[in-house]
């Protein structure tokens, strides 16, 4: 029978995932440009809260079960190629991220996805204050305030 940490340690990692499925779809169904910078950095906490969730079930004692395609892509607006706005750097960085998150993703290493999800928090971040700085807005900081409530 699972102890309670267990318990929480699932139930922490089922709402890290809702929660990470909910910032994808938010750029799935994104019109053009709109709040694009606040997406970013709906992306970013939600990675975040991804990685933090893996380390606390592999310290629980669990596995990452392999589920993904090494070759999965993020949603169209997050592409190369589909006009998305910010530094090339920093979108190239991003790519590296994504990357990095879908060669974990296909293993089974809970730490290694976890670091994975924390480099893509890193980037899209980082992403998401250029963009907003570029647009004059603060969607950047409202993301990091609501990840940090």
């Amino acid at each position: 029978m699972a102890t309670e940490a267990e318990k929480r340690s699932q139930a922490a990692f089922r709402e890290a995932q809702r929660g990470w499925a909910e910032a994808l779809e938010a750029h799935r169904l994104a019109p053009p440009d709109a709040g694009f910078s606040s997406r970013l950095a709906a992306l970013a906490a939600a990675a975040r809260t991804e990685a933090q969730a893996c380390r606390d079930a592999e310290a629980a004692g669990f596995g990452w079960p392999p589920h993904r395609a090494s070759s999965s892509k993020p949603p169209y607006e997050l592409q190369p190629g589909s006009g998305r706005r910010g530094p090339d750097e920093l979108w190239a960085r991003f790519d590296v991220a994504v990357a990095v998150l879908n060669r974990a993703a296909s293993g089974t290493d809970l730490l290694e996805v976890a670091g994975a999800y924390a480099q893509l928090g890193e980037a899209a971040d980082e992403l998401a204050q250029a963009v907003a700085r570029e647009d004059g807005t603060d969607g950047a900081r409202r993301g990091r305030a609501r990840d940090a409530a």
